[in-house]
């Protein structure tokens, strides 16, 4: 049986990985996605920059910038949790990340308009298997029970025959 590892150098571990994640999308920089990780659950958090007003008469999120944030949660949250149990042991620590998911179909719904604020989104994953996985997206800003968007996406896993 393995000795258990000092709780920090799982959390450096788990920080490395999520860093090497999103740093492996420039996407993500371009927007100013940032992740907030608590244990395995992650919270995409997209700060309010004004370039990212798509109607300045109300002022209100542009709808591509809520959809691709929705899309960067979706995909960085099912990478995360589909390769957990690697991370955990190790096996990206040497720069080796996994590869991550295609989307095959990606639906959003604007529930309301977004406000000139920060906005913070969070993916469940519905279903993984070898090679779909169905995945939620909710996307909030001042209250978690007032949602400003959400989204369902389809994503083929990577294989070696995909990847």
């Amino acid at each position: 049986m393995r000795k258990p590892e000092p709780v920090q150098v799982i959390k450096t571990r788990r920080d490395a990985a999520l860093r090497g994640l999103v740093e492996s999308v420039p996407y993500i920089q371009f927007l100013g996605v940032e992740f907030d990780r608590r244990g395995d659950e992650l919270t995409a958090v997209l700060p309010y920059r004004e370039d990212l007003i798509g109607n300045p008469m109300l002022p209100a999120l542009h709808g591509g910038a809520t959809a691709a944030f929705l899309e960067i949660a979706a995909v960085i949250g099912l990478t995360w949790s589909s390769n957990w149990s690697d991370m955990e042991d190790g096996k990206f620590e040497a720069g080796a990340l996994p590869q991550m998911p295609k989307t095959i179909d990606f639906t959003v719904d604007y529930l309301r308009t977004g406000l000139p604020r920060d906005a913070y989104a969070r993916a469940r994953v519905n279903r993984s298997g070898r090679r779909y996985a169905s995945v939620h997206v909710e996307a909030w800003q001042d209250n978690r029970a007032r949602l400003f968007a959400q989204a369902t996406g389809h994503f083929l896993m990577p294989t070696s025959d995909n990847g």
